[in-house]
């Protein structure tokens, strides 16, 4: 393009509040030419129509409304979305395919401090490190943690990993430096592809009935829903952990609330189904439970992270190069 290319923010306020600091709009605004007090969070608004009608790149995160064909009509001269976020899926629709407007994310952004979180969520689960917690807290003594979980620590342990996606193979990756073997199922992951990302490949059920640690990094697809239901939580070991950062849909959650309640199974969660668990719901007290609420992803100062990466796509798109992280219509059937 060679030029700044006209650009409208498009996302919740709140998110534009803690996703663009003076750095990052100072930086955008050198590579694109925008209205940095415009935030549109509806097309239909009035009062943006102007922009958007000159609109060539929108800037979006989360809160930016889907394009729509009545949305699009409002933006003749768009050619790319922008998003400064993980998933594009709720934001380009068929109708924005179908017109040639190029998408791009900072998901491989976003995919850094939900790795991170899963690390230490393994690390912390070979540690039993929630069980102490909650037993130091209740009896105010000396907790002789061994003899309450003789399996407690992480030398040599075997961590699965379910999804190769970017998150997943970052995990592996952060796992490198451990004494651990790491595992891994994915339906579109060769042997040598694994080997290489220090994995070995193997079958779904083997991977959970040989794993102290699974792991989940899979999308949310027709086939993945519910992957995790009774019967295949029954094949999980005694005392094995369940992480989902993933989606809360893959996983049957009144099956694994059984499984929890019986002390047979440990789990961390970030996300559940339904998202906000009802406030009676066992997995709050749950010893061998730790629910947090959604926090795996970029929160606080790691937004400027994605932002930075969302800043960076705008900047090659002046300079007439390639996106960094282009979102192809035909992976959307296999990714998050």
């Amino acid at each position: 393009m060679n030029r700044r290319p006209t650009t409208v923010l498009a996302m919740h306020p709140r998110v534009r509040q803690s996703l663009l600091g003076p750095r990052q709009l100072e930086r955008l605004a050198r590579v694109a030419d925008l209205d940095p007090e415009l935030l549109v969070t509806d097309f239909a608004d009035p009062a943006a129509a102007a922009a958007l009608a000159n609109a060539e790149v929108l800037f979006s995160c989360w809160g930016c409304p889907p394009l729509t064909r009545q949305a699009l009509e409002r933006m003749p001269r768009l050619r790319v979305l922008v998003h400064a976020a993980g998933s594009v899926k709720s934001y380009m629709t068929a109708e924005a395919w179908r017109r040639g407007i190029t998408a791009t994310s900072a998901a491989a952004a976003n995919a850094i401090p939900v790795a991170e979180f899963t690390l230490a969520a393994i690390l912390f689960s070979g540690k039993r490190v929630h069980a102490a917690v909650h037993a130091y807290r209740s009896e105010r003594a000396a907790v002789q943690l061994a003899a309450r979980h003789p399996d407690v620590g992480n030398y040599r342990r075997t961590v699965g990993i379910v999804g190769a996606s970017r998150i997943g193979r970052r995990v592996i990756a952060l796992l490198e430096p451990f004494d651990v073997q790491v595992l891994v199922h994915d339906p579109f992951l060769g042997t040598a592809e694994a080997k290489e990302l220090g994995a070995d490949l193997v079958g779904l059920d083997d991977l959970v009935e040989r794993s102290d640690v699974v792991s989940l990094h899979a999308p949310l697809l027709p086939e993945t829903r519910g992957l995790f239901d009774a019967a295949r939580l029954a094949r999980m070991r005694d005392g094995a952990t369940l992480i989902n950062t993933a989606r809360g849909s893959l996983v049957d959650t009144d099956a694994l609330v059984t499984e929890l309640v019986a002390g047979r199974l440990h789990a961390v969660l970030d996300h559940t189904e339904p998202e906000v668990l009802p406030a009676d719901s066992p997995l709050y007290e749950l010893p061998n439970a730790l629910v947090t609420p959604h926090i795996a992803g970029s929160v606080g100062n790691e937004l400027a992270r994605m932002a930075d990466s969302a800043i960076d796509e705008v900047e090659r798109l002046a300079l007439g190069r390639p996106f960094h992280h282009p979102v192809h219509e035909a992976q959307l059937s296999r990714t998050a």
